[in-house]
């Protein structure tokens, strides 16, 4: 049964996430923001839709390990394996602000968690907790990160109407979309921790080994299918910058927003996970410059898949 409800849970986020992005698109492009802003908020957002969603649940229902391992899971699996199997289809080029603003901003994120979710190192407390403080400041930080965003789509915006497809989704169709997509991420993520829960009680496994990997995988599963798509297709703006957004958005904003819902206490063995991220995310920006520059070619591609797997069996095994 738990199993019933996990599978069915996923299937719910995925084709959620498509009709709110594919709607969301539609109405953004009619309201006259241009393409590349898209990508960055609606396209980012919609395929992190499902994390945010299972978060808010696993947050509200006080299972810390689950969101925490949701969140920081869900980019390792983003960074290693979804991009490099994107550049194993078809190499990335990457655009300079990408290169020098949005993986950095990234790598910010990740580094602003390690140190909010270190209160015992940093302030000798008998216990580390993401309290609802720390929730502010991601916030903050997200603001930032959309502040930066509207900086783009002054330089980049167009006129409305000019959107590719819009005349095949009318506004009244594309409001369904929407509505529909939010309708099925609301009862997916519900579903996905109410199954990852009871698999993890029923197994005797922790909620955050759950949380690392079928819940992570799980709601990874748009990201993964837009970028590889995007990678077929010879889009790699598309592919790549799905997945730093998502990656900005996921901590900044989905874990920001659990941690106001109810403080999480944090384990120290995060930090390992903390750390293979801001790794990964490096390793990520110096790929820039390693051959050909500001590429992500198919020999790097082969190297983070191989860092993901060598990542799961350690995780797996650590239990």
């Amino acid at each position: 049964m738990n199993w019933a409800l996990l599978v069915v849970g996923f299937l719910l986020l995925v084709k959620g996430a498509d009709w709110l992005v594919s709607g969301s698109s539609t109405l953004a492009r009619r309201m006259g923001v241009s393409e590349l802003v898209v990508g960055l908020t609606v396209v980012a957002f919609g395929t992190s839709a499902p994390e945010l969603f299972v978060n808010i649940f696993a947050s509200a229902q006080g299972n810390a390990g689950i969101a925490i391992g949701n969140v920081l899971g869900s980019n390792i699996f983003n960074t290693l394996l979804i991009l490099g199997v994107a550049s194993v289809i078809y190499p990335l080029a990457v655009t300079k602000g990408t290169v020098w603003k949005e993986i950095p901003f990234s790598l910010l994120a990740v580094l602003v968690l390690g140190a909010l979710a270190n209160d015992a190192l940093f302030d000798h407390a008998d216990s580390s907790c993401l309290g609802r403080i720390d929730g502010f400041v991601f916030i903050a930080f997200f603001a930032i990160f959309l502040y930066y965003i509207m900086s783009i789509a002054k330089v980049t915006g167009h006129p409305p109407g000019d959107g590719a497809g819009e005349a095949d989704c009318s506004l009244s169709r594309s409001i369904i979309r929407v509505t529909a997509g939010l309708a099925s991420l609301v009862t997916g993520g519900k579903l996905v921790v109410d199954g990852a829960v009871g698999i993890a009680t029923h197994l005797g496994i922790s909620e955050t080994l759950i949380g690392f990997t079928i819940v992570a995988a799980g709601t990874s599963l748009p990201e993964l299918a837009t970028s590889a798509v995007a990678a077929y297709r010879k889009k790699p703006d598309i592919a790549i910058g799905n997945i730093v957004g998502s990656n900005i958005f996921n901590i900044f904003f989905i874990l920001g927003i659990s941690t106001l819902i109810r403080p999480l206490p944090v384990t120290a063995q995060v930090n390992f996970d903390i750390f293979v991220l801001a790794g990964a995310s490096l390793l990520l920006f110096f790929f820039m410059f390693i051959g050909k520059k500001h590429h992500l070619e198919k020999r790097n591609g082969i190297i983070l898949v191989l860092l993901y797997l060598t990542y799961l069996a350690f995780i797996v095994k650590r239990g």
